[in-house]
Formats: C-alpha cells, structure tokens, sequence
C-alpha cells in the first residue's frame, strides 16, 4: 500500500477527553473532538490521522471512522508517519509471541491444539482486525474501512511473521465492510482466497485438545470455529463425566465433542441448521463418537417446550441475542426465557452451562437475568463457576468492551 499523498489530518481532543485514551482505551468518540485540523481535503472513513491531546502531546495513529468511534487508535503516536508495512509486520509477531506464552503454536505436529485466534481487535491494539489461524491457513476478517483498506500491508504482514509454514490467507470480509460501507456490493478483492500455494484446501482438518474437527471458513460462521469456547469446551471435557448431555445452539458440535471424550454416555447436538448438524455428526464419526453421539435439527425452544425432562447436562450458547443497546432489552427477556425453560426442566444435580456473546449485555446484566430465571422456573440454582473467553481473545487493560463472552456453570437442585 502506497504511503498518503498528503499528510494526515490532525484531531484535537476537548481538555480532559484524553483521559481514557491514557488509561487505555483505543477509542476517539466523535464528542471528544474539539477540531481536525486538515492539509487538504477532511478524512474520509480508513484514512490514517493522529491524535492529540487538549495541551498538544501526541497520544496515537488511527483510523477515521464514521459514527460516533471517530478514531480507532493502533500505533503510538510519537512515529513521524502513519504506520508501514515493517511496523504490521512487528504487531503480528507480538501477537503470535503473545500466543506462544500460553502455549498455543499453530505448526507443531506435537501439539493436541494447533487453532486459534492471532488478532483480536482492540485485544491486540488493532481495533477492527480480527484473524484466526487454524493450522497453516489464516482467516482474515476487516470490520472497519480502515483495516479494509489496509489489506496489502496485512496480507504481507502476515507472510512475513509466520513464514513459510502458512500457505493459505483467506480475507473474509466483504459482507462486513458492505455493511461498514452501506453497499450491497462487494469488490473482487474481499471475500476470496488469498495467497496460496499450489493444491492448498480452503477446508482444513484441525486439532483441539487431541479432538478432529474439519473447519470451512468460506462456507462456515464467522472464520469457521468458534474459537472463544476452547477454554470451556475443556473444563466441560472434564466435568462431563458419565451423563448425558443437551448441546443446544450446538453449531458443529465443539461442547458434543468435548463432553464426549469426557465420557459421557449419549450427546444430543441440537441446532437450527441443517449444515452444521450434519458437521456435527461427521466430527462424531472422526473422533470415533458416533456410537454415543446424535444429532438433532430443529429450534431450541421448540425442542425445550415439548421436552418432559431434560438431561442432567445442558448447554445453551444462543448467538447473540442483541448486537445494540436498543435491543438490549429484547436480548434479556429472551435469555430469560430460555434458561427458566431450561432450569425448569433439568433433574436434580443437574449442570446448565449458559452462555451470551452480546457485547451490549455486560456480566452484572447477564448474572441477574439468570437470576431472574433460576426465580420464575422455582429451581434452587448455585453458581458453580463463572466463565469468559480465552487467552487468545485478550481484552486491553482499560477497554472493558472486551469482555464480550459471559458463562456460568449452574448447579440445578
């Protein structure tokens, strides 16, 4: 990607709006924003400009955006120039270097989990960047035009940081920047295979803590897994113990696996989608399950309502009821719904694993809607262990928006 024309557009905060970037956090709201001081013509959405406090220091390079995040911060603000392409390069390795302390590598044949995320957002002080690495292929998905455009110095960025053991970059995006952009259309540059070599397959067999699974990022949700529940997917491994088990809003069946080689007698994948059930029960067949595994079509609360009695483990991990705070209020009364069903309809001594990925709904919100529901279905429910996402899903000190996934394991007297 070629350097900036002209020089960027300086933004200049309000005396005090520099606060929370200090603490922190990579967000310039559109309020903060006392003047943009421009060379030419205003920033357009992507385009590099640097922050500066209400007394002149410099506090960061970032994306211009539309809405009210005005400025997405990525780099400090004492470099001369926006970014290049040496300076994603070094992101990318420190995210890996950050991966390998918790012991994750993506090219050890000796390793029993060889998937996981690189980039996560503001996690990684790349707000708007998410990538995923399963095996020797990455999966790139760009949520802001900025990142969007930065593709070139991404996609040799990564080559350049992985090396030779990557041999495929697959750039999600174009569904996403259509909404970033208002377009319905997409460019031939989003949403295709990038950067791979001869006979290299878009689908991926990959391993999680010793378990197959077979991964499609093109024609899967999100990159292809659901790598946020790995640490979960664990504990449920070892808790699972010889009982059944109700994997509802299953997907390709991770928490079915996992609870099966925890040594649980009879699984039941349950899910809307008749492609992600028949995953389900492919990945039962690899790992040798198929015996003890079943896979189910149909709508959860459906399956719920018409259940006289539930196995004594259940797992509800709905997709995100609310994606806005004004649908906040919506995404509760549904969480309700859902668990009081449940709860109501487990045995004695039984497990419910529940889960939400809303970002709008924080912790504090998500506990007393259960609450809520552990009262209505007249149960006495204990919380047995609250639950959140990875270390490869990092949330920056100072960004609390992070903390997007919420768990409880409830015991069910």
């Amino acid at each position: 990607m070629s350097e900036p024309a002209v020089l960027p557009a300086d933004v200049h905060l309000h005396p005090g709006r520099e606060k929370h970037l200090l603490r922190g956090h990579p967000w310039v709201f559109s309020g903060a924003i006392q003047r943009v001081s421009v060379d030419d013509s205003a920033p357009e959405a992507g385009d590099w400009v640097r922050v500066f406090g209400s007394e002149g220091q410099p506090l960061g390079w970032g994306h211009w955006g539309e809405g009210s995040i005005a400025v997405r911060l990525l780099a400090e603000g004492t470099l001369p120039v926006p970014p290049t392409a040496e300076w994603w390069t070094e992101r990318f390795k420190h995210a890996l270097d950050v991966r390998r302390t918790i012991g994750l590598q993506h090219n050890s044949p000796e390793t029993k989990t060889d998937c996981f995320r690189l980039v996560h957002g503001e996690g990684d002080r790349l707000s708007g960047l998410v990538i995923d690495l399963y095996g020797t292929m990455a999966v790139v998905q760009t949520h802001t035009m900025g990142m969007h455009r930065a593709w070139p110095h991404i996609e040799v960025g990564l080559r350049a940081a992985l090396g030779p053991d990557l041999d495929l970059i697959i750039n999600k995006s174009a569904a996403l920047i259509a909404k970033v952009s208002g377009s319905d259309t997409a460019t031939a540059e989003d949403g295709v295979v990038w950067s791979a070599k001869e006979g290299a397959a878009t689908e991926r067999e990959v391993v999680e803590h010793g378990l197959r699974y077979l991964v499609d990022p093109v024609g899967g949700q999100k990159t292809g897994f659901f790598l946020d529940q790995r640490d979960n997917r664990k504990l449920l491994m070892e808790w699972a113990g010889h009982r059944s088990v109700l994997n509802a809003f299953s997907y390709t069946g991770g928490f079915s696996m996992a609870a099966l080689k925890g040594g649980s007698p009879h699984v039941i994948s349950l899910d809307a989608s008749g492609s992600a059930i028949d995953a389900a029960i492919r990945h039962a067949e690899m790992n040798g399950f198929s015996d003890r595994h079943e896979g189910v079509r149909g709508d959860v609360m459906d399956y719920l309502r018409q259940a006289s009695e539930l196995p004594p483990v259940v797992i509800l991990d709905p997709p995100a009821y609310a994606k806005s705070r004004s649908n906040r209020h919506k995404a509760v009364q549904g969480y309700k719904r859902l668990n009081a069903m449940a709860l109501g309809k487990m045995p004695p001594d039984g497990l419910l694993w529940t889960f939400s990925c809303s970002q709008v709904v924080d912790t504090p919100l998500f506990e007393d809607t259960i609450v809520a529901a552990a009262v209505e279905s007249g149960r006495t429910v204990r919380i047995v262990r609250r639950l959140s996402q990875p270390g490869d899903h990092p949330a920056l000190a100072g960004h609390p928006e992070a903390q997007y996934l919420k768990g409880l394991v409830l015991h069910v007297s």
